[in-house]
This record gives C-alpha cells, structure tokens and sequence, in this order.
C-alpha cells in the first residue's frame, strides 16, 4: 500500500510530468513517466480569459465594505479613481463602481471595472488589464438592472504585489 507521503509527491509532480503512478506493492516508490506520456500544450498568458488571470492571480476573500473607498491605481501609479460601489449585473458579474475623469471632480463620470481585472495590493487596487486609454473609452455606467452588493457581503479578488 502506497504511503501518504508517496500519493502527496505523486499527485503534486502530475500535471507536471505527465502521468505518474503509484502501484501497490512498490512500497511508497514513485515511477517516473515514461517519455512521449501526453502532457497539455503551454498556453500564452494573452490566451487566458479574464477568470482565469483572475484565478491564477490567488484571489481572497474579502469584504465589499473593505473595498468601497480604496483608490484604483494604474501602471504608473496615479490614481484612476476610488471605489464608489461594488454592484452584481444581471449576469452575475461583479464590478467595481468607480468616477472617474473630470477635473477636481468636475465631469467626471461613472466607470463600471470588471473584477477579473483588478487586484488588491495593500490598501489600494491596481488595474492589471485595463489602460488609462481603456477607461478613457469606456462608456459612463449607467445599469439599473445591476444590484448593488451589501458591505457585509464576502467577495473575491484577486492579489497583488508591486
């Protein structure tokens, strides 16, 4: 009979090699795969949808309230905006409420960003996958079928590190 230890290392080591097996009676022994054992072909990371950057970025759990108030930085690190709500679409996708342009507040209008493309970094956001010029050309949020979500709901977002 296999060890613990052995199904631990085998079922870790398989999708990385290949097909890996532990067979009763080799005494916790694990085999190596044999060459030409199929393994998925590589995919560019600009292949991957939102949800999976998403999920391959460690997203927590986290409170809406926690959120709303945090401001949305870009790659250059100025501020997009500040989370104004967080609201679920009628489809069931989560997205931050954020005014944005405008000067000084003036003008400026409402942006709904998708949760997939945001991550958490510290007490801030970070914008991963949509440019200033992205915000420059997404239209004004107005969605009255989107519920806003409670501050004491439990979301999910993604993890950053600068």
């Amino acid at each position: 009979m296999p060890t613990a230890h052995a199904i631990l290392i085998a079922s870790l080591l398989g999708p990385a090699m290949g097909s890996v097996a532990v067979e009763p009676g080799d005494h916790g022994a694990v085999r190596v795969p044999v060459a030409g054992s199929p393994t998925p072909p590589a995919r560019s990371a600009d292949t991957f949808t939102p949800e999976e950057k998403m999920q391959r970025r460690y997203p927590q759990s986290v409170k809406v309230g926690d959120l709303i108030g945090l401001p949305l930085l870009d790659d250059d690190d100025r501020t997009l905006g500040r989370v104004q709500s967080v609201v679920r679409t009628a489809s069931g996708k989560i997205r931050l409420i954020v005014p944005y342009g405008g000067w000084l507040g003036w003008r400026q209008r409402l942006v709904a960003v998708p949760i997939e493309v945001v991550a958490i970094a510290g007490r801030q956001l970070a914008a991963l996958d949509m440019t200033r010029a992205e915000f420059d050309a997404a239209p004004a949020w107005n969605d009255p079928q989107s519920q806003t979500i409670p501050a004491s709901d439990v979301i999910r977002i993604a993890l950053y590190r600068r």
